[in-house]
């Protein structure tokens, strides 16, 4: 017999032992002979997580799959693995060994690495256990780590990002350049678009001139929207406005747009930047473009193309140089010649024209040498000083709107008020970029990076979604997949941290007879899976000389005299890129690395292609289009071939969940109250496709309650000699009552299955709920009772086998979305069977009686309208009605005749009797085109009643109307918090629906009184 209560906390870990111990999700296992293969990969955690709502939405509709798709008898694999995560594994070591006092650049980078290793052996991958008391049935003995098991270059994790590192390169899809990229100063290395949190902060845009070469002049002219002149004057400048100050430094050019009549006179023309030495004043061109918005600002633009990416594209397509003006540090340059030297120099680029190659311009520090070494924040007030000393801000009046609220007048001369002049510094809210990491202040920097060629590879990728070979559900999602794919740019695959798969490049000297790798920067490169296969290029490229690696002598210390001549020394050391690639290099071969690649093992041949990725929409860009690049690219056809995108857990007022915001809901405390099936099974209902799941911990509860229904009811067929686990055959059932619940389990099976095959988990957690609750529990056992209670030992053993049966199938059904409560279920109701529940069958349609089902659907619905009729009439439930069923054709007065002691029973009636009338007094339903009566005399106070449901419809009409009120209201709509505005909507939706109830129930009571 059951426990009186299932205790959660007691039984998920003896479940997980027993799976633990049965080796129960290895690849394959509870297969079918000759099976189909069902593998989904897991998005990798990284190995830094801990479990979060997000992880914990994604992996229980992972688990749903590969669970249902194990009971069918495929070949499943749900292969897990964790992601190396670079800076954030990175921090959380540094943070460590700041604790004891040491920073990362007191050890070598051999020593720091190793530290990251014993960490990861220590503490890393907290989040598989987390994910196992979720249930997460993957085959945990296949865990895979994108950096390998110690990062050794044998491991064939690393074998196969350095294969495919190369065989790009090879191929010309990997290339070494200068690009803008987002620079974290604080890790010193470049990040990726996912790893910048763009936060809205109070800022400023100052206003400043740009004057004009050689004193020259033009006349400005404003005009309004109808072409009347609204101002005219000379002017000797340009005018500009900037948020970074600082950056001004670095301009190379000015742009205004093409069609912009105010600056047509000075294009072409010079302007000087307003800046440093007064003798050394750099002058940049005025060109057009079509970036510039001449409604903003005014209109004019300064380009830094090498630290903001709209100037960037500007000066690409103008060929205009790009100055570098910080450090790693985001600190203002400190390198290079004196300013005179480097700013005479641009000057001649800017006077001809003509630019120089990339290197050569970066060679260039335009940091004035009062500036050079000051962090970028305190240039920046030196140079709005500087500008400001000299007259050359824009100077307003303190009535200006720009400014803000407007200040008091300062004195009255000549009976006029006189403002004083200010300089134009808008206070405005912008977007700033931080590191998601660091919180600091994202700069964008022209380095050195290696680049993978990410248009080319995203043809055949697009291709394979728009030609259906891929397909998104749901489906929206393509066009987010489509717009970045088609607008893709280089992608940058290189980082400059200590942690992370090293490119597999090594540098050597240039050849004295040989032009070296035009990328090297006069190096030569050599490009090779490991170090030895490097060595054994470098040795033949430089036949005839010694050559050594950098790690077994200091660098400079190999030198071999050349020739037979005099004597000639050429260093000839080699040492590997600094560099690490980007995380999502390696996680972008997950689909096919993780089974073997580049061997073509037995798992590749088998699983490969997967069959669907469960995702968000935040990574669509970073990681699964990316996996379809790289599958396509190295296994000629794509990684899965279906995305299903689910949506983000808000909390229950439909908020962003934000630390914050103080709304995280932890899913590990949400297991601890309720248990993991109460949490997987309220997600999994809740997970409709392309809506956010708004998790309320009342939900939770319910759904908790739900798994206690079932267990309640497993404890009732045990009270009456129920036997599960048999050998029954349903198909030999005869009493129409045990046909129909054959007929409707087969039923809701077949509405779970379609559901599940579809990627509607909320759908067929719905169909599984309401046979559950309503079918079996509220009706089929309420209708077992007189059967256990009778004298009918046949008919009773034929109700025991058929509630067994259908017991063992809802198991069975519940089994993907609660997996802990219906295996321990399985294990306690039967003694001897000869498999797990997770290998169980899936449940099929077996018994199919619609004759049945329409008897025991129909005696159902006339009790539930009947039930309804009480309640809206309000009848004491302890009163017995009659019944009158008027002008009942035969097959109604059949029907009343073989449910007539069911329907007495639960519906509380008294008497049925027949007429070819509606009877007066009577309230009156309808069920099959049938009408029923229930006569009301004696059983209500009309009146009383009548006054009782006016009172209730007039305070629901109010309600309606304030509801109404507010949504029709564009500025409540426009303001209000989406969580407030849905909120009005579901009142308003709950209140007119009990509107058409009491409505009709003042309609029969009225019918009846009249």
């Amino acid at each position: 017999m059951l426990d009186k209560n299932y205790d959660a906390k007691s039984v998920e870990p003896r479940i997980a032992k027993r799976w633990d111990d049965a080796n129960a999700f290895a690849a394959g296992a509870g297969a079918k002979p000759d099976a189909d293969p069902f593998c989904v990969v897991i998005p990798p955690p990284n190995v830094t997580g801990s479990l979060h709502m997000g992880h914990a939405l994604n992996n229980t509709l992972q688990d749903i799959l590969t669970r249902y798709k194990r009971m069918l008898g495929q070949n499943v694999l749900w292969q897990p693995g964790m992601d190396h995560a670079g800076i954030a594994t990175q921090m959380v070591v540094e943070r460590k060994l700041a604790e004891e006092g040491k920073r990362r650049t007191d050890f070598t980078r051999e020593e720091f690495v190793e530290k990251i290793w014993e960490w990861k052996a220590e503490s890393g991958g907290t989040i598989f256990n987390q994910l196992k008391r979720l249930g997460a049935s993957c085959d945990w003995s296949r865990e895979k780590f994108t950096m390998g098991e110690k990062g050794e270059a044998d491991d064939p994790m690393v074998q196969a990002v350095m294969k495919v590192f190369v065989d790009l390169y090879n191929e010309g899809l990997i290339y070494r350049g200068k690009r803008l990229v987002n620079w974290d100063p604080h890790f010193e290395t470049a990040i990726s678009d996912l790893e910048v949190e763009n936060i809205e902060t109070k800022g400023h845009m100052w206003h400043f001139k740009y004057p004009l070469a050689d004193g020259a002049t033009y006349e400005y002219v404003e005009k309004d929207e109808n072409g009347n002149v609204t101002l005219r004057e000379t002017r000797d400048y340009i005018s500009i406005a900037t948020t970074r100050p600082e950056t001004m430094l670095g301009d190379g050019a000015v742009a205004v747009r093409t069609d912009d009549e105010r600056y047509a006179p000075i294009v072409g023309k010079l302007c000087e930047i307003p800046v440093g030495p007064k003798d050394h004043r750099r002058l940049i061109p005025i060109i057009t473009d079509e970036y510039p918005d001449p409604n903003f600002g005014s209109g004019a633009v300064k380009i830094t193309g090498a630290h903001d990416f709209n100037d960037y594209m500007v000066a690409k397509r103008n060929d205009i140089p790009m100055y570098r003006l910080m450090d790693t540090k985001a600190a203002m340059r400190a390198d290079g010649a004196p300013y005179a030297d480097d700013a005479a120099r641009a000057m001649e680029i800017a006077k001809s024209g003509n630019t120089p190659d990339e290197n050569t311009v970066d060679a260039i520090n335009l940091i004035p040498d009062d500036l050079r070494g000051l962090d970028r924040y305190e240039a920046r007030k030196k140079v709005i000083e500087q500008i400001t000393s000299e007259g050359l801000a824009i100077m307003v009046p303190e009535t200006d709107p720009r400014l803000g609220p407007v200040k008091a007048p300062l004195a009255p001369e000549d009976g006029d008020e006189v403002r004083a002049l200010v300089p134009l510094v808008e206070k405005k809210k912008m977007q700033q970029p931080y590191g998601d990491r660091s919180k600091v202040v994202i700069e964008p920097m022209l380095t050195d990076q290696w680049f993978c060629d990410a248009e080319t590879l995203a043809k055949p990728a697009l291709a394979a979604v728009k030609e259906g070979r891929t397909e998104f559900v749901p489906k929206s999602w393509e066009n987010t997949y489509f717009n970045w794919m088609e607008n893709i740019q280089p992608w940058c695959i290189s980082r400059q941290l200590w942690w992370g798969h090293r490119i597999p490049v090594w540098y050597g000297p240039a050849h004295p007879d040989r032009r070296g790798t035009p990328e090297g920067k006069g190096r030569q490169m050599f490009v090779a899976t490991t170090e030895e296969e490097a060595f054994e290029q470098a040795k033949k490229f430089y036949e005839g000389y010694e050559v050594v690696l950098n790690n077994n002598v200091a660098p400079g210390a190999a030198a071999t005299q050349l020739g037979d001549e005099e004597p000639r020394y050429f260093e000839m050391t080699i040492s590997r890129d600094k560099d690490v690639l980007d995380t999502w290099f390696s996680s972008a071969l997950w689909p096919f690395s993780t089974l073997g690649w580049p061997e073509n093992t037995k798992e590749l041949q088998t699983y490969y292609q997967t069959d669907v990725l469960v995702t968000g929409f935040d990574i669509i860009f970073f990681w699964v289009a990316r996996m379809m690049m790289m599958g396509l690219h190295f296994q000629k056809e794509e990684p899965f071939h279906t995305v299903y995108v689910h949506a983000l857990v808000r909390d229950k007022d439909g908020q962003k969940m934000s630390k914050s915001k103080g709304n995280v809901v932890d899913p590990l405390d949400l297991m601890d109250e309720y248990g993991a099936d109460a949490l997987r099974f309220t997600l999994a209902i809740m997970a409709a496709q392309g809506r956010d799941v708004k998790l309320d911990t009342t939900r939770i509860a319910g759904y908790r309650n739900f798994g206690t229904k079932l267990w309640n009811a497993t404890k009732f067929a045990q009270m009456n000699d129920v036997p599960m686990g048999q050998d029954f055959d349903p198909t030999t059932a005869t009493s129409p009552l045990n046909r129909w619940i054959l007929t409707e389990l087969g039923r809701a099976a077949a509405e779970v299955t379609d559901a599940l095959d579809r990627y509607r988990f909320n759908d067929a957690a719905g169909a599984a709920y309401r046979f559950v609750w309503n079918t079996f529990c509220d009706w089929h056992l309420e209708l077992l009772k007189p059967v256990f209670n009778g004298d009918d030992e046949a008919a009773k053993t034929e109700a025991r086998a058929v509630a067994g049966y259908v017991l063992d199938q809802i198991y069975a059904l519940l089994h993907p979305f609660m997996p802990f409560m219906t295996e321990e279920l399985w294990q306690q109701t039967a003694n001897g069977r000869d498999t797990l529940l997770c290998h169980a069958a899936w449940p099929t349609a077996v018994v199919d009686d619609e004759a049945a089902a329409d008897s025991i659907n129909w005696l159902i619905e006339v009790v539930s309208e009947i039930r309804s009729a009480r309640s809206e009439m309000n009848i004491k439930p302890s009163l017995m009605v009659p019944l009158v069923v008027a002008n009942g054709d035969n097959e109604t007065r059949s029907l009343f005749d073989t449910h007539q002691a069911a329907i007495e029973r639960l519906a509380r009636v008294e008497t049925i009797s027949f007429a070819d009338s509606v009877p007066d007094g009577a309230a009156q339903i309808v069920v099959s085109g049938q009408t029923i009566c229930i006569p009301l005399a004696g059983l209500i106070n009309f009146d009383a009643e009548i006054a009782r449901l006016d009172k209730d419809l007039k305070g629901i009409e109010k309600d309606i109307a304030q509801a109404q009120g507010k949504l029709n209201n564009e500025k409540f709509v426009a303001n209000a918090p989406e969580a407030v505005i849905e909120e009005n909507k579901a009142r308003l939706a709950d209140r007119q629906n009990r509107r058409e109830k009491v409505l009709a129930a003042l309609a029969r009571v009225r019918d009846s009184q009249s």
